[in-house]
């Protein structure tokens, strides 16, 4: 028999969800074998839905040794942080994402992520103990693809991370900018709505009817004869969502391999050496935070463009203006 008092970064999420984070070596058979018959919260049987309070004592009954094997963290790697800080305090890290790195693992790269490299950065300031976290990492709010560059919000502790998530859900208290160079003249101000799907397979998103719903705005900042730099309002969060929506209102991202436009990419590649979408998450825009959260409240974050962006903004004549 085993008995644990949950804490601050363990509470408030359901009992089964934070069985399967600390007994991560566990098979789901060996979780709903727990739950059935193995665990009690304040000496009562629980359903998995149960939401685990601060100060509750969990009991499972189960041996030591048992607990040990299932609940064995794989050893974390520490990776060169390659990340900058663009804005941090207790509950919150705010970083600037170079061009190249995945923001989590997938199944070719688990190892070299920006998760990874902050959570290494968070035990260095000894902030973050994975020994001590049974159910707990900290971890990004909004994620950004392989080669978009620019701001990612992180949670420094489950507070932080749960509050943060529904603030970027609801979409009122933070908006979130990018800058980008397409390829036409964006002359006007647009709103665009059209619903997209997700190919699983491919990785690609579609415009169609009866998709997700996804918001954009886009602001032109400077205008050219071919083309234009823009500035991009995330409204919804959907993957690719700028990209494809974009190119389906015929202003393509330069150098965007899957929604641009081919003549357009090999005319950047050929003058700039550019082989994927120029898209930098460059300002963040805090509202009025909810309690505990008031040092980001009216608060500005904003991210340098990355060296080959100002580049090839200058070499199309472009201005970034204020």
């Amino acid at each position: 028999m085993v008995k644990m008092i949950i804490t601050e970064d363990e509470a408030n999420q359901r009992v089964d969800r934070f069985l399967k984070k600390y007994l991560r070596q566990a098979p789901l058979s060996a979780i709903y074998k727990i739950l059935r018959k193995d665990i009690k919260v304040n000496a009562k049987r629980v359903k998995e839905g149960t939401v685990l309070c601060q100060g509750d004592e969990v009991t499972l009954y189960i041996s030591d040794e048992e607990l040990e094997k299932l609940s064995k963290r794989s050893p974390r790697k520490h990776v060169k942080k390659q990340f900058k800080i663009a804005y941090e305090d207790d509950k919150v890290l705010i970083v600037e994402k170079p061009w190249g790195l995945l923001t989590h693992g997938d199944s070719f790269e688990k190892k070299n992520t920006l998760a990874n490299q902050v959570c290494g950065y968070l035990q260095e300031q000894g902030e973050y103990d994975p020994s001590r976290a049974r159910s707990f990492t900290p971890s990004p709010v909004n994620r950004l693809d392989r080669n978009t560059t620019g701001l990612v919000i992180f949670g420094k502790t489950a507070e932080s991370l749960r509050v943060l998530t529904e603030v970027i859900r609801n979409r009122d208290e933070i908006k979130k900018y990018y800058l980008t160079i397409v390829a036409g003249t964006l002359k006007e101000e647009l709103f665009l709505a059209a619903d997209l799907v997700k190919d699983g397979k491919s990785n690609v998103v579609k415009v169609v009817e009866n998709g997700k719903s996804a918001y954009t705005s886009v602001r032109p900042v400077s205008t050219g004869k071919e083309y234009s730099l823009a500035e991009v309002e995330l409204v919804t969060g959907r993957t690719h969502q700028i990209r494809a929506h974009m190119a389906h209102a015929g202003f393509p991202l330069i150098g965007d391999v899957k929604y641009g436009n081919r003549k357009v990419n090999y005319e950047m590649k050929e003058k700039y050496g550019l082989t994927t979408q120029l898209l930098h998450a460059y300002k963040l825009e805090f509202d009025k935070m909810p309690n505990g959260f008031r040092l980001l409240d009216s608060k500005v974050i904003k991210s340098e463009l990355p060296p080959d962006f100002e580049r090839i903004m200058k070499g199309l004549n472009l201005c970034k203006g204020e």
